[in-house]
């Protein structure tokens, strides 16, 4: 399963909301996670440009668009934004393709190597 963080922003009205009846909101989010197939990780809270983040654990990415989907449509939240995670297992597989990579991307403004390989 992949693994992918959401940052989130409330709105003003979801954070009255929740001073009037704060509730579980970790509870909420596991079984929204498990609705989809997945599971849940953890929810934290902080102080910045976002209100917090959770973690969970997706199928796929169809499944992580779908959670997303339905948080975003529930009109409680100002900003969502979700990200995969990587292993450290997973990155070294990345460096390693990229590595290969570059031998066959011309990066913008370069000339072409008039040499294969180059």
């Amino acid at each position: 399963m992949a693994k992918y963080i959401t940052f989130f922003t409330y709105t003003t009205e979801a954070w009255t909301g929740m001073i009037e009846s704060p509730g579980d909101r970790a509870a909420a989010v596991q079984k929204l996670a498990e609705s989809m197939g997945g599971s849940f990780e953890c929810l934290y809270w902080m102080f910045g440009a976002h209100d917090g983040f959770g973690i969970i654990n997706a199928p796929d990415v169809v499944s992580a668009t779908a959670l997303s989907v339905t948080i975003r449509s529930s009109g409680a939240f100002k900003n969502v934004e979700s990200y995969e995670l990587l292993t450290q297992e997973q990155m070294s597989q990345a460096l390693s393709r990229s590595k290969d990579a570059t031998r066959a991307y011309l990066a913008p403004g370069r000339p072409a190597s008039p040499h294969p390989g180059n």
